[in-house]
């Protein structure tokens, strides 16, 4: 099976920088991409950064400029560094896996999508 861990969230001032973590286990063959979600009180989850299967980035527009998503394939994780954060940034913070295939029982599987607990951000003003 695949886990998806992340960390890396936090309390911080307006104006300061927090870098989250997503670290995809499990015995993992192919994940098509990985990206960052968050879920705001009474709103939708929405996109905040991702790779794309070609390898590029999707930024939403509230965050670019200040939010670099970045990865390391090798180690299927997957990283997002806030900086200038501001109060309306405050969420639960999901990592996502696109299309994940992984080994189990002698056999391939998937692809299949996986989320992250989630990680709590608060920026207090």
């Amino acid at each position: 099976q695949v886990q998806l861990v992340e960390s890396g969230g936090g309390l911080v001032q307006a104006g300061g920088s927090l870098r989250l973590t997503c670290a995809a286990s499990g015995t993992i063959f192919s994940i098509n991409a990985m990206g960052w979600y968050r879920q705001a009180p009474g709103k939708q989850r929405e996109l905040v950064a991702a790779f794309t299967s070609g390898g590029s980035t999707n930024y939403a527009d509230s965050v670019k400029g200040r939010f670099t998503i970045s990865r390391n394939n090798a180690k299927n994780t997957v990283y997002l560094q806030m900086n200038s954060l501001k109060p309306e940034d405050t969420a639960v913070y999901y990592c996502n896996a696109e299309r994940v295939r992984y080994y189990s029982g002698g056999g391939l599987h998937g692809p299949y999508d996986y989320w992250g607990q989630g990680t709590q951000v608060t920026v207090s003003s």
